[in-house]
This record gives structure tokens, C-alpha cells and sequence, in this order.
């Protein structure tokens, strides 16, 4: 049986089991929220970050079926040229906050259940590996948070929380159709009884999509942009008297990809265990956690030409990236009167390659094969001190060090048989990522923090040996990028009165040695560029965001300006003032959600100014608004009924430009049912 099929079957199955659950409240007013932003459990209201949740609510009354878009109506929330995972290459799916982005790698660490999604050797996160079904609530941390997650979180990290099981037989499915071909069911299962739980979740999503080229210059060789995708994980976890659990987490997921030409697809296949377990003291005053994972990957792509007419494409290079990784981590936090102790270390080791052959006039001429192996070790420690009720100082610390060794690349000329083998030397550095934080009460609805720290990226496989080709621009690998670097500084005031909150900040990051994709030259039919480590960038602005309930109705909106630019690049003068690629400078989001009765109407609404795609300001993406709608009907106590419209005004902005303007979705409209 194909695996796809597997959640339909699913949802149809236990649409007929009686078990009830009951009927989810509103989230509270963000101030009172308890995350774990800072990896131990604070309210959000003592915590002198600026932290974002989205709860399960808000992600089921959401336009848009997938975490990535739906994190959207985060401001700062930025993917690489304005993609999305069901339509983009997912080389580009690395997140971003606060306009710190130059590439497609992340910026930001993305964590699941307390192990990293981000790709091991690229930095890219496949955002449709996780189900909305799946998934209890997510959270943003934003600012350099390096000091605790380490590398990937130069610009912040985001947190989503796994879904559990909270009685003796829980189940919740997803099924829908729609436009553009599309078809998708998840569907979560799980049960809680004595000492054990297990629960599955499993996802298959489908679309056609939408061709992606813009109509006034699409050829005969342009097609449509789509993805078909399959995920299952299982989850089997054992208590001990309520005070220690241990699990094990064994999960699978699948996708093939269209990109938009005959020739142009991809495929990935993961497959990944994780193991952990946590400890938990009487009254908390003691924790302890730790997790263990390990995976296979691989990825596979074929790239093409297109000549200028677009009426014919020619097959250029077939890639394969085979990837591994294995982890460890673990953190203890001990709590005595107003200080909070944590404590812990991470080690992961990744290897990864590239290989593929080279195709000209439709003949395989040579084959080229690259890759190496990246080991990483950090500590880190944090002091978490409660000043009566008034005052919050927290200070941490980290010490990451990695070693990228056994590195080449190899050439063979297929006619000739000729090889051609250039190793690399062995390299290593490091990184002390400190944070310092504080947080005053001045009243009993006002707060002020403020908080300094620096943050790190180290390059990834990817970067360091992997060239790839988009289009008319063909991008190549450095061997000898060193490590972004960043300086974060901010603070705010937050207000929160009853039903209503706002928070207001503002922040300054430089980044010192950011990697960019930087142009070499430039041709009619080729656009050549090389990651670089491109001098220094800054980003600085003010960020708002307002959140009012009254009765059934909950408002929010979010506003950030960003001022992105080039400060500094002795090599290369020409880039200097110029704005920081893929950053728009101004982005607003906002919604709106009314409960009566069996009823449920929202509205997302999000607009962003313009910003560049390439590093020379060359090709501008204007500015863009979109409005989704979603609503919803309950037919019984746990089914309901629903349908959601995004980009109900039809905008068609651009997301990309190769140099080929390619353009966003249509409108989109799909109809499903939701068990609870």
C-alpha cells in the first residue's frame, strides 16, 4: 500500500469512533503564556525577549494549510525569496528574522520536540516534514539567541511543540481538497493508559500548484511548480511514578517536486530516530533532559537551460546529495528560591556529498563529486534570577567549537576517463556566544527589558561544496567561508491590562563576514555568483505588536521596519550602502478571529514593502499584499466543516526573479473536514 494513501484511510476510519474531546478554548492573551524559549519554562511576560507563540487555535484557524506560511503572520517571519514549501525548491526554505537573511540557508534554528529540523547539510528546513495535526504549539524567539541554541540562531530560534496524547484514546484528522489539484489528510492518534503512551501521526499532501513564470514572458517549456509529500511518525514513551519519561521516536518522510520546467525536479527521502528522556524533581526543583537522534538523507535534483525564447529546455546536470547525521544533547536546570540554574552540551557530526554528472549537448561529460564532514561540540550555562516580583537578570553563556575535515572534490572527464582529485585541509574554529538580559516590572501592566548577546552561523556542507544552478544563475561553492558573526542589541516595553497587550521594541544586529551569494559576471545567457563572505551588514529597526480580545472576537497586528544594508566590503566597494538581499523593510501582518456558537470566521492579512533578490540591487520585488479567509462550522461535537480562500484579492507579486520574474500563487480556495 502507497503511503500516501495511509492518513486518508485514517481519517476515515476513526471518523466513526465516539470518543470525545472537549471543545478548545481561546488562547490567553500572549503575556500570560508559559514558553520555553529560554529552554526552561517562563511566562512570557517575564521574559525579557521578544517571543511569539502560536497556539493550536490559531494554527487550525489559519487560511494556510502548511507551518511555514502559517508563521507568516509573524512579523520578521522571513523565507527566501518570498516562497512557499509547496511550490519552492526546498533549497530555499531557510528562515530568517528581522532581515538578517542574505541566502537561502537558515539563519534561524527550527526545533522539534527539542531536535533540530534544519538540514544537516544545507541549513534548510523541509517545513511539510511536520503535520499541522501534529503539532500542540510554536514558538519564536527573536534576536540572536546563539548563547542557548548555538549555531543555526544567529537571528533567533523557533520551537515547535509536538501534540501528546492527553487521555486513554485521543484522535484528530485532517482531510481537504482544493484548487490547484490539491488533495491532503493528517490525521493524529494516540493513547495515554498507566504508564505508557503512544501515539502516531502520518500526512500526505499533494498539489499540482501553478506556474510559477510570469505570463508575459513564459515559454512552451514552462509548467506548473507542485510537490507531492508523505510523512509517518510514531512515538512510544514510558513513565516512571510521573517523575522520569523515556521515549522512542522513529519517523519517515517522502516528497517529489515539480520546479516549474519538464526537466527541473527534485525528490528527498529522510528517515531519522530520536531517542530521549526527561527528569523532573518533586516540585520541579530539579529537571533533566536529554535527546539522542540520528538520520539518512537523500536528495536528489536535475537542472537545466532554458534559452531565451523559452520554447526549449536542455538537461545540464543530474545531482545527488546523500547526507548523514547523528546527535546528542542534554541540559539540567535546578531551581533554589529566586535563582533558576541550567546547564548543558550538544554534540552532532554530519557528513554529506554532492555528485553528479555533467550534461552538454545531451551528452554526459564529466563527473564531479564533493562533500566533507562538519563536527560540532558547544556548553552552555544560564543564570536565571528573580529580583522580588519586580526584577528578572538573566546571563548566559556558550563555547561552541567545529572542526569541518576529510573535505575535496573530485573531477572525472567521462571521455577521457582523467580524474582530477584537490583535498582540502582540515579546518577548525570557534565561538563564544554570551547574552546578558533584564527584565523590570515598573508596574502592574508595564514592563521594560532589555538584553545584548552575540550570536554565530557557522557555513554549511552545502555552502562550502555544493554549487547549483536556478534558472539563468549558476552558484558556486567556497571552500574557505569562515563563520558569520553577529552583535545583537535591544530592548522594550510591553503593556498588558486585562484583555489587552502590546509590545514594542527596537533592535540593532551587525553581522560581521555574513555569507551572500555575490556576482562574479554577468551575461545575457548566464548570471555567474560565488558565496562569499561579504564584508559586514547591518540591520536596525522597531518591531510592534498589539493583541486586544473582546468577548468572542481576537484581534492582533504586527508591524516591523527593518533597515537592512551593506556596511562594509573592502572587495568588493560596489555593494557598499546597498540593501541587504531578500530583506523588505517594512512588513504588517494581522488578524482577526470571531467565535459564536458553532461558528468560526478569521481573517490573516500580511503586506511587506519591497526588497531585492540579489546582491547588486538589481532586481527589485515590488511591494505586495495579501488576505485570507478562513471559516468554519461544527456539525457535531467533534466535526466540523471548513473552507479558507488565500490571496482572495488575486495579487500576483513577484517572489523571484532568475532573471525570469516568477510570480506568487493565484488564488487558492480549499473545503475540508477537521475530527477532534
Amino acid at each position: 500500500m502507497r503511503l500516501s494513501a495511509l492518513p486518508l484511510l485514517f481519517v476515515l476510519f476513526f471518523l466513526r469512533v465516539s470518543g470525545q474531546e472537549p471543545t478548545p478554548t481561546p488562547p490567553p492573551i500572549r503575556e500570560e503564556v508559559t514558553v520555553i524559549a529560554n529552554r526552561i519554562e517562563t511566562r512570557i511576560g517575564d521574559t525579557p525577549a521578544s517571543v511569539f507563540t502560536l497556539s493550536r487555535v490559531e494554527i487550525e484557524t489559519a487560511a494556510a494549510p502548511t507551518i511555514d506560511d502559517t508563521l507568516r503572520q509573524s512579523v520578521g517571519f522571513s523565507i527566501f525569496r518570498r516562497t512557499s514549501s509547496r511550490n519552492a525548491n526546498p533549497t530555499s526554505q531557510g528562515v530568517s528574522l528581522r532581515g538578517v537573511g542574505a541566502s537561502g540557508a537558515s539563519r534561524s534554528g527550527v526545533f522539534f520536540d527539542g531536535v533540530p529540523l534544519n538540514d544537516p547539510f544545507g541549513g534548510w528546513v523541509q517545513w511539510n516534514r511536520v503535520s499541522s495535526v501534529a503539532v500542540e504549539n510554536v514558538e519564536i524567539l527573536r534576536g540572536g539567541a546563539s548563547s542557548l541554541y548555538g549555531d543555526s540562531s544567529l537571528s533567533g530560534a523557533i520551537n515547535v511543540l509536538p501534540r501528546s496524547a492527553q487521555d486513554k484514546f485521543t484522535v484528530a484528522a485532517d482531510a481537504f481538497g482544493g484548487t490547484q489539484n490539491t488533495i491532503s489528510g493528517s490525521t493524529f492518534i494516540g493513547s495515554k493508559l498507566n504508564d505508557w503512551l503512544l501515539d502516531l501521526s502520518a500526512a500526505s499532501y499533494q498539489t499540482k500548484g501553478y506556474k510559477i513564470v510570469d505570463e508575459a514572458v513564459r515559454g512552451p517549456v514552462d509548467g506548473f511548480a507542485g510537490v507531492r509529500s508523505s510523512s509517518l511518525s510514531t512515538r512510544i514513551l514510558r513513565s516512571f511514578s510521573g517523575k522520569a519519561t523515556i521515549f522512542f521516536r522513529p519517523s519517515y518522510f517522502g516528497e517529489v517536486r515539480t520546479n516549474g520546467t519538464g526537466l527541473q525536479t527534485n525528490r528527498t527521502h529522510i528517515r531519522q530516530m530520536i531517542a530521549g528522556g526527561d527528569v523532573r524533581a518533586d516540585r520541579s526543583l530539579f529537571n533533566f533532559r536529554w535527546r539522542a537522534f540520528g538520520g539518512t538523507q537523500v536528495y536528489d535534483q536535475t537542472f537545466s537551460t532554458v534559452n531565451s525564447a523559452r520554447t526549449a529546455e536542455a538537461l545540464n546536470r543530474v545531482q545527488r546529495v546523500p547526507a548523514q547525521t547523528v546527535g546528542f544533547s542534554a541540559q539540567a536546570s535546578a531551581v533554589y528560591r529566586n535563582h533558576t540554574l541550567l546547564a548543558g552540551f550538544e554534540l552532532r557530526n554530519v557528513r554529506g556529498a554532492s555528485d553528479e554528472i555533467v550534461i552538454a549537448n545531451n551528452t554526459p561529460t564529466s563527473n564531479i563529486g564533493s562533500g566533507g564532514r562538519q563536527l560540532t561540540a558547544g556548553l552552555f550555562v544560564q543564570h536565571f534570577v528573580r529580583i522580588g516580583s519586580k526584577a528578572v537578570i538573566a546571563g548566559s553563556l556558550r563555547y561552541d567549537r567545529w572542526e569541518n575535515y576529510r573535505a575535496f572534490t573530485s573531477t572525472r572527464a567521462i571521455a577521457t576517463n582523467a580524474i582530477v582529485i584537490n583535498a582540502f585541509i582540515d579546518r577548525t574554529e570557534d565561538a563564544s556566544s554570551p547574552q546578558i538580559s533584564f527584565l523590570l516590572h515598573l508596574s502592574g501592566q508595564f514592563s521594560f527589558y532589555a538584553n545584548a548577546s552575540r550570536s554565530f552561523r557557522s557555513p554549511t556542507l552545502n555552502e562550502l561544496y555544493r554549487g547549483f544552478r536556478v534558472g539563468n544563475v549558476l552558484t558556486t561553492a567556497n571552500e574557505n567561508l569562515r563563520a558569520e558573526r553577529a552583535d545583537n542589541f535591544e530592548g522594550g516595553i510591553k503593556f498588558n491590562k486585562r484583555q489587552f497587550a502590546i509590545r514594542a521594541n527596537t533592535f540593532w544586529t551587525r553581522i560581521g563576514q555574513p555569507v551572500a551569494n555575490v556576482t562574479l559576471a554577468t551575461t545575457p545567457t548566464l548570471i555567474t555568483r560565488q558565496r562569499q563572505n561579504a564584508g559586514e551588514t547591518r540591520s536596525a529597526g522597531v518591531e510592534i505588536e498589539a493583541e486586544f480580545r473582546f468577548k468572542q472576537m481576537d484581534l492582533s497586528a504586527g508591524y516591523l521596519f527593518a533597515d537592512s544594508i551593506v556596511t562594509s566590503f573592502p572587495s568588493n566597494p560596489v555593494l557598499f550602502g546597498l540593501a541587504t538581499p531578500q530583506v523588505a523593510k517594512n512588513q504588517f501582518t494581522f488578524q482577526a478571529r470571531y467565535t459564536k456558537s458553532k461558528w468560526n470566521f478569521a481573517v490573516q492579512g500580511r503586506a511587506s514593502g519591497e526588497q531585492f533578490d540579489d546582491d547588486l540591487n538589481t532586481f527589485r520585488l515590488e511591494p505586495f499584499a495579501q488576505i485570507d479567509l478562513f471559516v468554519s462550522r461544527k456539525l457535531s461535537e467533534n466535526l466540523q466543516i471548513y473552507a479558507a480562500v488565500e490571496n482572495v484579492l488575486n495579487s500576483r507579486y513577484s517572489v523571484g526573479k532568475t532573471p525570469i520574474r516568477t510570480v506568487a500563487s493565484p488564488t487558492n480556495l480549499r473545503i475540508g473536514f477537521r475530527w477532534r
